[in-house]
């Protein structure tokens, strides 16, 4: 993957390529569309033939994710030297995004997205150079995949009052606790862990920790059952005197709380893509599906109802991937704001939820049946609310930038 243009170039010299019934974005060049292309067909040879076993499972075969780190899928943004890309350039993290939404894989796909988007910028902006020498290539190659453990079954989103404690012992830390919710976290190889090693402190003392497969003491529980998304692997995790060394602490002890505030960015605006391309998707299915099916001896599409929604539907997608482009933009160039991330974190997730819904509506009975991607694209979306930082979390951060505390 050679270098792209810089970002602010790309509304003169990019492509005018039309992604589903929609308007055409500038900001891809041929690059991002040859890159698209071979995407697309690692998504169809290898995820969507082994979906549905995957989501009965409640997991995915690693293969597929170590096949996605040989074809250059995983560690765009890392180092060459490490078998990255060495493109800083969220445009190709966006691509995947849309590719799995838009074969409606969602559940199989996270684990890529989450190791690419939220994971490995914090071994890219963190790691010594022992650290990177010694977790970088499997994580670009797939050998190794991550995961990140901040929530705890009574904190939420309140990450100072987690209570898991990584105490001083020696050449290292001994670490006690759990975590919950946690995404890749029964087929994770290195897990990012946020930890209090000064208890005495809040956000000073959060710190931040890499535990690997096979510590003595850190224990999986079990593959939480969840309403969609079956074949993401969340776990819960435990910790029991896991003694963790000094070498494996990210960024320094008490630099936590600044770390994951860095890296929340990147984080939302990758959920607001899944959830403007997971409602775009819904829209196209639906699109296709009134222009075929009939009722009172015309097509759906016929009905001035229809032609209204449709028409609302597809304003509200324009606005939002409008928006998500200048956002992806603004990352590139490393403008984008906490705040600007929780505006399109929570509008374009919300609106998925309203989009997905009245999808839903339009193909009638059908769309209650799981046999149609409507209808596991409705459980699969629900969560995209939640996680990452609530809706009402998201207009808190927004609303104290604009009045203050």
């Amino acid at each position: 993957m050679s270098r792209t243009l810089p970002c602010q170039l790309v509304s003169q010299a990019g492509t005018l390529t039309r992604y589903g019934h929609g308007m055409r974005r500038v900001i891809f060049n041929e690059e991002h569309d040859m890159f698209r292309d071979s995407v697309r067909a690692f998504v169809e040879k290898e995820i969507v033939p082994n979906h549905e076993k995957w989501e009965h499972d409640g997991k995915v075969d690693k293969g597929m994710f170590r096949k996605a780190g040989s074809l250059g899928f995983l560690g765009m943004a890392a180092p060459e030297s490490y078998g990255g890309g060495g493109v800083e350039d969220f445009r190709y993290n966006s691509i995947i995004n849309e590719e799995i939404q838009r074969a409606a894989v969602v559940g199989s796909g996270m684990c890529i997205t989450l190791h690419n988007d939220v994971c490995l910028p914090y071994f890219l902006n963190y790691c010594n150079e022992e650290q990177a020498d010694r977790w970088m290539p499997g994580l670009v190659n797939g050998d190794l995949m991550s995961a990140i453990a901040m929530t705890e079954p009574a904190i939420g989103s309140d990450l100072a009052s987690m209570g898991t404690t990584a105490i001083r012992e020696g050449a290292g830390y001994v670490v006690n606790g759990s975590k919950t919710f946690i995404t890749n976290g029964i087929n994770s190889d290195l897990i990012i862990t946020a930890v209090k090693t000064d208890p005495s402190e809040k956000h000073r003392g959060i710190s931040l920790v890499v535990l690997e497969e096979g510590m003595e003491g850190f224990e999986r529980g079990r593959n939480l059952d969840k309403l969609g998304m079956k074949s993401q692997d969340t776990a819960e995790l435990f910790f029991d005197d896991v003694f963790v060394p000094e070498e494996n602490v990210l960024g320094g002890e008490g630099a936590g709380f600044l770390s994951l505030v860095k890296n929340l960015p990147q984080e939302r605006l990758s959920i607001a893509i899944t959830g403007t391309a997971s409602a775009q998707a819904a829209f196209d299915w639906t699109v296709e599906y009134v222009t075929d099916r009939e009722a009172f001896g015309q097509k759906i599409s016929s009905f001035q109802n229809t032609r209204f929604e449709l028409a609302e539907m597809k304003t509200e997608l324009d606005m939002a991937w409008v928006f998500i482009d200048r956002q992806i933009e603004a990352l590139n160039v490393g403008e984008l704001t906490a705040e600007d991330a929780a505006e399109a974190k929570w509008w374009c997730t919300e609106m998925q939820l309203r989009t997905i819904t009245r999808c839903l509506q339009l193909f009638g009975g059908y769309g209650f049946m799981n046999e149609y991607p409507i209808a596991r694209a409705y459980a699969d979306a629900r969560v995209q609310t939640i996680y990452g930082g609530t809706t009402e979390i998201m207009k808190e951060i927004i609303g104290r930038q604009i009045v203050g505390r």
